[in-house]
């Protein structure tokens, strides 16, 4: 058992012997000041993250929407698959009260073993194909991704409190770079990889061996998880017997404003990424491997991102990132909806390119979005604050791409000409995904944070240290 740590942030004993106050004072979280030193032992979570990544890109990502559509999966299936994931975590708000009890650790590794386990019964499900239909391998399919979501919504309840406490504030916003960084470089092997396998036609052996590989690998982030250190994790709501105030967790003004953004983002980007696997492989007739290739540039697109705005991130804080980061999703969604509505031709460069934007939009406000989230959010009932943030952004995460795969399945193949422009379900689908990110950029702009930066001292760093840096003499001066 590796030694219990109780870092900066985490709570202390009176914290422990306290009830939940009646109407939680909370208007400001407690952030005591300490020297930002490393953390033992907390190199073992990059290297967890590292080997995840390897393992969930091909049970959640392009892989298994690849394969669901080898199997004549319809949109709404697809829609489904999508949002299972979200869906489950759910299950957070019952199981956050029993971290206390069994502790960070063991209650996140619990939760990945069991998912690992289902994702080696996956594996199996194309060596079925002779004697079940497919129809009946993507119900068997749909059953062990239900398996394995259910363990993963249960068992991350524990990750954000655990990280938080374990982190010191002064570098989260260091670590979360780095922490996605090396999920990015290693998602993009990932599915590189995953498109040499599959190839041009694949059959149902490259599937199995694609998904042996992510059994494996998973197994293996098994072991670091082991390695990363502990932190005590008391809840004086659970401890303490009186119920868990939800209404004033919601009603917390800044945790409010983010979990609005959180909805309307949720609303836009759920099940994004899987109709545009859909539209490459329908519309624009692209192969399995191509698709996963161009997919799997776009974590390099991450990776820049990280390179970009990391380092800014402790210094202008997050909400200047997270307003520009989304104005650079409506530009992309208007690129998707221009592509798929037949104004721009396909090529392989203007994919790419698209690709890569949304790679680094992603890593960015997931970094962004995450460091807010941790300083948002008070001590004193930690778990139950990332319980009910995790849940509503998820649910609605969830929800979306049923709904977004039944409007694409609705419209079916109908073609109408307006204004030179051909809108079909596609071109559709990325305008009303366009839309909604507007009223995320216009949520996003509410957010508060303590001691942010200005939007415009941040296009001034950037414009500063880039190659773009000769327009810095054309920004207006006072």
């Amino acid at each position: 058992m590796a030694a219990r740590i109780i870092p900066h942030g985490c709570w202390s004993a009176a914290d422990d012997a306290a009830p939940w106050p009646g109407r939680l004072s909370l208007h400001s979280p407690s952030q005591p000041a300490s020297t930002a030193s490393p953390v033992p032992g907390l190199a073992h979570a990059y290297r967890f993250s590292v080997f995840n990544a390897l393992s969930y890109q091909i049970v959640l990502g392009s892989p298994m929407v690849l394969y669901a559509k080898h199997l004549g999966a319809s949109a709404t299936v697809l829609g489904i698959i999508a949002g299972m994931m979200p869906l489950l975590v759910i299950f957070q708000i019952p199981a956050a009260k029993h971290i206390s009890r069994v502790g960070y650790k063991q209650f996140v590794f619990a939760g990945w073993g069991t998912r690992v386990l289902f994702i080696f019964l996956m594996a199996c499900v194309p060596m079925t194909s002779a004697f079940l239909t497919p129809a009946n391998r993507i119900a068997l399919l749909l059953f062990l991704l239900f398996g394995f979501n259910l363990s993963r919504g249960i068992s991350s309840a524990a990750w954000l409190p655990w990280i938080t406490a374990l982190v010191p504030a002064e570098i989260r916003g260091r670590y979360l770079a780095r922490d996605s960084a090396c999920v990015n470089a290693a998602s993009a092997a990932t599915l590189v990889l995953a498109g040499m396998a599959l190839g041009h036609h694949p059959g149902q052996v490259q599937f199995a061996v694609i998904f042996a590989f992510s059994a494996l690998t998973g197994a293996v982030s098994l072991n670091f998880l082991k390695r990363i250190p502990d932190a005590e994790a008391p809840e004086a709501g659970a401890r303490s017997g009186e119920p868990v105030p939800w209404g004033a967790i919601a009603g917390h003004p800044p945790f409010r404003k983010l979990l609005r953004m959180n909805v309307a983002w949720s609303i836009a980007y759920g099940g994004l990424t899987a109709f545009i696997v859909a539209y490459l492989k329908s519309a624009a007739a692209m192969d399995e491997g191509r698709i996963l290739f161009v997919t799997g540039i776009s974590y390099l697109g991450g990776i820049g991102g990280l390179l970009l705005f990391g380092s800014r991130l402790d210094h202008h804080g997050s909400k200047p990132i997270l307003v520009v980061c989304i104005l650079g999703w409506i530009a992309v969604l208007m690129g998707w909806t221009l592509l798929a509505s037949g104004v721009i031709h396909v090529q392989m460069g203007i994919v790419l390119a698209l690709q890569v934007l949304m790679g680094l939009g992603y890593a960015v406000y997931t970094m962004s979005n995450t460091r807010l989230a941790m300083l948002v959010v008070p001590a004193m009932g930690r778990a139950h604050f990332f319980a009910l943030f995790s849940v509503i952004a998820n649910l609605t995460l969830g929800i979306a791409p049923v709904l977004w795969g039944l409007f694409i399945d609705a419209f079916g193949q109908r073609r109408v000409s307006m204004l030179g422009i051909e809108w079909n379900r596609f071109s559709l689908f990325f305008l009303l995904v366009t839309l909604a990110y507007v009223a995320v950029f216009s949520l996003s702009r509410r957010l508060e944070e303590p001691r942010a930066g200005r939007v415009e001292d941040l296009l001034r760093d950037l414009l500063a240290q880039t190659p773009m840096r000769s327009w810095i003499r054309f920004w207006p001066r006072g």
